[in-house]
């Protein structure tokens, strides 16, 4: 590992753990360089203000969007919209590389706003090339999570491919990360518990926690499944985005009414540009607000436990959650890389 990526990782370490008790994060943020975009993409930002569905969050806007939405810190990995896939897999490497790349450079111009995060995959790449990227990604680019996205690229989520990717993140001690969503067949339930029993001492994130699109009678069995997946196997933590409100209220209000670790085990997010973080934040505020109030809510777990979100559990969830598991990884990448 390069001495100016044990840097970042400590420092960054370092500045969490000193702030972790005030930070809000944004688990979910897809930004984009203006340079990657497609031309007909470039166009239709400056020229139709009605072209929303997959509107780029540029780079250069970033830190903007996040003070507007009072958002402290975001984890950030490229956007897949505007990477599409070739048939050849090393110019697939090359391009993912590269988007990959970019996230880190604007971690690094950004240590105190932006969470770098990796992205991989094995199909569009192949199985080795994408190990060697999670491992670049990891040790070159600072990032302690790496995702896949199943339903992007149609390959089962717990797939051998996936599973051999999984065995190397693990490895390196950094989180595996994936789109786990109500949108496509490949990201079952039963597949995410799948990865979750095979390193059952180690975290794996499931972005949407069922949500990410899919039709609300399609998708409710997912969204069931999900909240007692997460319950049935602990060291599984979801990014609460592009999930129906309803849901991540019932989430919410399971998981800390379950205690620890549960409560320990969920982060809000917005998923832009595919969310609003303005929306999607001033939402969250505004639902835990009316939480705070407990029997007065109605729900009657809230009645049982009146103080169940206390400030502290509202500060887990808005940032401490990610914080420590950002910190824990970090601590775990470099340990594995023989550092002290």
């Amino acid at each position: 590992m390069r001495p100016e990526t044990i840097t970042r990782i400590r420092t960054r370490c370092n500045w969490i753990k000193a702030h972790r008790d005030r930070l809000i994060i944004d688990g979910d943020v897809h930004p984009s360089d203006r340079d990657m975009l497609p031309e007909e993409d470039t166009v239709r930002i400056a020229d139709d203000q009605n072209y929303y569905h997959g509107r780029p969050l540029l780079s250069e806007n970033l830190l903007h969007k996040m003070d507007q939405a009072g958002i402290d810190m975001a984890l950030c990995w490229q956007n897949p919209a505007v990477l599409p896939y070739g048939d050849d897999q090393s110019e697939n490497t090359a391009r993912l590389t590269d988007a990959n790349a970019r996230i880190s450079n604007l971690a690094q111009q950004n240590p105190t706003r932006v969470i770098p995060a990796g992205w991989t995959d094995p199909k569009a790449l192949g199985t080795q090339r994408a190990i060697a990227l999670a491992e670049r990604c990891v040790r070159e680019f600072a990032m302690p999570v790496v995702k896949m996205n199943p339903a992007q690229n149609a390959y089962p989520i717990d797939d051998p491919m996936v599973l051999d990717v999984v065995d190397a993140i693990v490895g390196l001690g950094a989180v595996p990360a994936f789109h786990f969503g109500s949108d496509s067949p490949y990201t079952p339930v039963e597949g995410l518990m799948t990865i979750a029993r095979r390193h059952p001492d180690h975290p794996v994130i499931g972005v949407h926690m069922g949500g990410g699109g899919g039709h609300f009678v399609e998708a409710e069995a997912i969204y069931q499944g999900a909240r007692q997946a997460g319950l049935d196997c602990p060291n599984i933590f979801y990014v609460l985005s592009a999930k129906r409100d309803v849901h991540i209220e019932s989430a919410l209000i399971t998981y800390a009414a379950a205690g620890k670790p549960f409560v320990d085990n969920i982060a809000v997010a917005s998923d832009a540009p595919y969310g609003d973080m303005i929306w999607n934040f001033g939402g969250f505020r505004a639902l835990f607000a009316a939480l705070r109030n407990g029997a007065d809510y109605g729900d009657p777990r809230l009645a049982l436990k009146p103080d169940l979100f206390s400030d502290a559990v509202v500060q887990k969830f808005m940032g401490g959650n990610l914080a420590d598991l950002v910190i824990a990884a970090d601590k775990r990448i470099l340990h594995q890389a023989g550092i002290g």
